[in-house]
């Protein structure tokens, strides 16, 4: 991600982590992130995910304990339910990657192949302030989607092979998909039936299935997606060619309203399957989310040293201004 302004992370006295043992096939316990927090000083919540745990009340209860601090080792779907509670505390957030994918973790740069690596945060560490994403109460960090999108995240393969399930079978979803009619509003722009809906924090740069990384968790816009499909054929290439057919693409800081013909609608909030009462009013928090992460990250470049591209992209900045010049000498 393009590094945000940062400030040290200290004054925490009592950081609380809550761990989901069983996320990204037990990464959590392989990695040992319980004793390795506990040994810097956390209190070290282990949920059992095959009971039924409102992870939010678990996160006030501690919070109520006296912890200033909230952090979380688990999927993105759990990260989303204890940055909520972090974000309406005004509490330090801390993401330890232990799910499959953890698109937060890597939009943040954080090393998602040594998930404790994270805990660094917890002794040297900066603060970023980040934005939050709302559907409705629920809080998401990478993306909610609606209709076809939803039925997706719904799939079996989904779990095992997100982006291959998404490229491989993505265009069926959209052809054959049965469900409530949507009608999307943003300001005076209406868009009506679409097929599938994508919301995410922050705009995605380029894969028009949203999910790509995004440029920057800081930019107080929502991104928008919505897909209307004809035929396989024709969402496939529009899919991977980035062609605007069928499709409608956008960055807002405005609210996003999902309406639908139930009363009731499937969502994939952050990767999980949820329920949510329609209309599904989307919106954007700006730098609502204190995040703290290791000083030294892999997904940014450290001070100083250029990101991959600078060379071209200093080239191209030039030419424009010297363009511009010779437009004003005329």
């Amino acid at each position: 991600m393009t590094e945000n302004v940062s400030r040290p992370a200290t004054g925490v006295r009592r950081p609380c982590l809550i761990v989901n043992p069983r996320s990204g096939g037990g990464k959590a316990s392989r990695f040992r992130i319980a004793e390795r927090a506990r040994a810097l000083g956390a209190q070290v919540l282990v949920i059992d995910d095959s009971l039924p745990q409102d992870l939010a009340t678990v996160s006030r209860r501690a919070v109520a304990d006296g912890a200033d601090l909230l952090g979380v080792a688990g999927g993105d779907g759990t990260q989303a339910l204890v940055a909520g509670v972090a974000a309406e505390s005004g509490l330090p957030f801390v993401v330890v990657p232990a799910g499959t994918r953890n698109h937060f973790a890597m939009d943040l740069g954080l090393d998602r192949d040594d998930p404790s690596a994270a805990l660094d945060a917890l002794t040297d560490g900066v603060e970023l302030r980040v934005d939050l994403g709302y559907a409705g109460e629920r809080a998401f960090v990478n993306n909610v989607s609606f209709g076809a999108y939803a039925a997706l995240v719904r799939d079996p393969a989904y779990r095992e092979d997100k982006i291959g399930t998404i490229v491989r079978i993505l265009p069926e979803f959209l052809a054959r998909h049965e469900g409530p009619e949507l009608v999307v509003r943003v300001g005076l722009l209406t868009v009506d039936r679409p097929d599938a809906v994508l919301v995410s924090n922050n705009p995605y740069q380029v894969d028009p299935a949203g999910f790509d990384k995004r440029a920057r968790l800081d930019s107080g816009l929502l991104g928008v997606l919505a897909a209307r499909a004809e035929t396989p054929a024709d969402t496939a290439a529009g899919l991977r060619g980035g062609q605007s057919h069928g499709l409608t693409r956008l960055a807002t800081p405005e609210d996003v309203v999902i309406y639908a013909d139930a009363p009731l609608v499937p969502v994939g909030l952050d990767g999980e399957a949820v329920t949510l009462r329609t209309p599904v009013r989307c919106r954007i928090s700006p730098g609502s989310l204190r995040v703290w992460v290791p000083r030294d990250r892999p997904g940014v470049a450290p001070a100083g040293r250029r990101p991959p591209g600078w060379a071209v992209v200093r080239r191209a900045a030039s030419l424009e201004k010297r363009a511009r010049a010779l437009i004003r000498r005329r």
